[in-house]
């Protein structure tokens, strides 16, 4: 079956994902009854969902909202309706994720810098992405310490705390990246010379090594809220999240969204040599399978694999 194929048949299936999702079913019964975990059932609904919204457009429910399951269960009938009129072959065009190249990266931070009122700070926030695959949600959890270390010096082996990752999980944080350095080094010392987030000694840059790495334009904390139904103990950074939409927007590449800085950090280290698990523990995806779901590991031409080995 041809990749094409594959991926509508992939879309069918979070199609049905969707309906038993918003029919009440919980995430754990609908991903023991398909054979998946609940994490791929919670990416893969919510996904869908979004989607739908751009595609067809669901009564009462926006973008915003299409990730909370509460509301999706709050806009069942509109859902359904809406998936009646959506092709599972459809794809989304100039907003569909995807890899992009090393000029288109460096165009976007070129114009993040130009029309951005904080450029320092939306150009660090801008390169973190592209370096580490963190979502906003734990970008705005970092604290100066997990990139600093107490000398000042960048911590080039961090790791993503367990309250900082979405998954709860620890795992590796590497700080390799010179435009990141650049970048982010020039907001700290704009953050310092502004007043904002102060320690108490030199260590750490002067700065208190438990504030969080971004702040906002006054020095303030960006508010992380709960979402979600009760006892999901679910919380998001609305503040974050259109902070990133905003720079995406100002970079003005095509396709450029959280999960196309995923994609292309995936995509630099597979050509590095990563294997699929590697990928995986530095972006927070437990199965190889998800891995492959989101950008397949390039396979290369059998006969450049058997070159030279006679």
């Amino acid at each position: 079956m041809d990749q094409r194929l594959e991926k509508v048949d992939q879309r069918r299936q979070d199609v049905q994902l969707l309906r038993e999702v918003v029919s009440g079913d919980p995430y754990e019964r609908v991903a023991q009854r398909w054979g998946l975990s609940r994490s791929a059932v919670d990416r893969r609904v919510k996904c869908l969902a979004i989607q739908l919204t751009q595609v067809v457009g669901v009564a009462g429910l926006q973008q915003s909202g299409a990730a909370c399951v509460k509301r999706l269960r709050m806009h069942r009938q509109a859902i359904l309706q809406a998936l009646e009129q959506f092709e599972p072959a459809q794809v989304r065009s100039q907003r569909e994720a995807r890899v992009l190249l090393p000029d288109e990266v460096a165009l976007g931070a070129r114009r993040v810098c130009s029309r951005s009122a904080r450029p320092l700070h939306d150009l660090a926030l801008y390169h973190l992405s592209f370096a580490t695959g963190l979502r906003p949600l734990e970008v705005a959890r970092l604290q100066v310490a997990d990139y600093l270390l107490e000398d000042g010096g960048v911590r080039r082996a961090s790791r993503v705390r367990a309250e900082v990752a979405i998954n709860g999980k620890v795992r590796p944080l590497c700080f390799h990246h010179r435009r990141l350095d650049e970048a982010l080094g020039a907001y700290l010392d704009e953050r310092i010379r502004a007043g904002h987030g102060h320690g108490a000694d030199e260590r750490w840059r002067g700065l208190d090594p438990t504030s969080p790495l971004f702040l906002g334009a006054d020095g303030e904390v960006y508010a992380i809220t709960p979402n979600g139904g009760e006892g999901q103990n679910r919380t998001v950074c609305r503040p974050m999240l259109e902070i990133y939409r905003k720079i995406f927007r100002q970079a003005d590449v095509l396709g450029l969204c959280t999960q196309s800085a995923r994609l292309t950090l995936m995509s630099r280290m597979y050509e590095r040599g990563a294997d699929e698990d590697q990928v995986g523990l530095v972006l927070g995806i437990a199965e190889r399978s998800a891995v492959r779901e989101q950008l397949p590991r390039p396979r290369p031409e059998l006969a450049k694999v058997l070159e030279d080995l006679a």
